[in-house]
């Protein structure tokens, strides 16, 4: 399939009204067309053969770059790596950064770690993000708490998606691991108004008890 080709299914199962309201939500300098997520991701795997040709197709639209990122996380974990740090830096938006999850990390947490500082270092905010997130859906295990307290503590907030990024992943903490999560808060090594971000969303689970969320409500921080 050229990139043409491409183009054109993705032209043929766009929703105008759709796009009308993704573009509310992602700001981003790719143009959006309007194709459900389901779809692009049928469409991924057909380029599952051919992932040197998808690769080589310019990002100018939103859902080619995300069905490059589902054609890349699909892979296993030593295919993988070879092209991660390429497709982050094709990412601009949250709702690419957020979707991107591969699978194969589950199984080499340890080995995957230095790659995520290499990531962390990029000059991309959204390389940053991408971090976080991944550190949100596999290393909230206990023996990761510090990795995930460093880059909590050294992550810029000043950035609205690394600001909501490192709030989304504090709130997990203190949901996972009360204690852990509460002493953060207390070292007070977030600004306030991420510290405040991050208790809101932790109250917000419904996996916590009530006398939980009232004492995290005791812990915000006062203009």
């Amino acid at each position: 399939m050229t990139y043409l080709d491409l183009i054109e299914e993705l032209n043929n199962t766009k929703e105008e009204e759709f796009a009308i309201f993704q573009r509310k939500l992602i700001f981003t300098e790719q143009t959006i067309l309007g194709v459900r997520t389901p779809v692009m991701r049928k469409i991924a795997k057909s380029y599952r053969g051919d992932i040197e040709t998808l690769l080589a197709f310019p990002d100018e639209y939103y859902e080619v770059t995300f069905i490059k990122l589902a054609v890349v996380s699909a892979l296993p974990y030593e295919k993988f790596v070879l092209y991660v740090q390429d497709c982050v830096n094709c990412i601009d938006n949250w709702a690419t950064c957020d979707c991107f999850k591969a699978k194969c990390i589950a199984k080499h947490k340890d080995e995957y770690l230095p790659l995520l500082r290499q990531i962390y270092e990029l000059d991309n905010p959204f390389a940053k993000r991408y971090v976080l997130v991944t550190l949100l859906d596999f290393y909230m295990d206990e023996q990761y708490f510090p990795f995930i307290k460093e880059y909590i503590r050294q992550t810029p907030t000043n950035e609205y998606y690394l600001h909501m990024a490192v709030a989304w992943l504090t709130a997990e903490v203190i949901v996972k691991h009360f204690k852990k999560g509460v002493g953060i808060l207390h070292e007070k090594i977030l600004s306030r108004k991420t510290h405040n971000k991050a208790i809101q969303k932790a109250i917000e689970s419904y996996r916590i008890t009530k006398e939980k969320k009232e004492f995290l409500r005791s812990l915000k921080i006062k203009n």
